[in-house]
């Protein structure tokens, strides 16, 4: 039986800064449902995020607080991951709107990077 090919993952801007920020229990949990994404899994733990197409957040949990990691999987060969970041607002579930415009602005710097990437492999080929 073929072993399926892991897709790479790219960290948009400084998503993975923030990532290696988080509680070490934090980081393994993301990082390993990233690692399931990476093999063409949906993991329980990634939800659709609201108001956008293809993008998936992952929460987690850890001493009364709840982080998040943002990424998009439809954009090409690589899954870009977006934003990391700890959810402060004590009021709702909601994302807060400069959150949510800082993943805006990366799903478009992601759209416009896998575009290249596609360009550079029609090259090739």
């Amino acid at each position: 039986m073929q072993k399926k090919q892991m897709r790479e993952v790219f960290w948009v801007g400084d998503s993975k800064k923030r990532l290696l920020e988080f509680p070490d229990g934090v980081q393994q949990e993301i990082g390993y449902t990233l690692e399931g994404v990476q093999s063409g899994i949906t993991p329980h733990k990634a939800k659709p995020l609201k108001g956008f197409s293809g993008v998936y957040e992952i929460v987690s949990s850890y001493a009364r607080d709840t982080y998040r990691a943002v990424y998009v999987v439809n954009l090409g060969n690589l899954i870009y991951v977006l934003h990391c970041f700890q959810k402060k607002s004590t009021r709702g579930i909601q994302t807060p709107k400069r959150e949510i415009d800082l993943i805006r602005r990366r799903l478009n710097a992601a759209r416009t990077l896998a575009q290249k990437e596609r360009e550079n492999d029609r090259r090739k080929n």
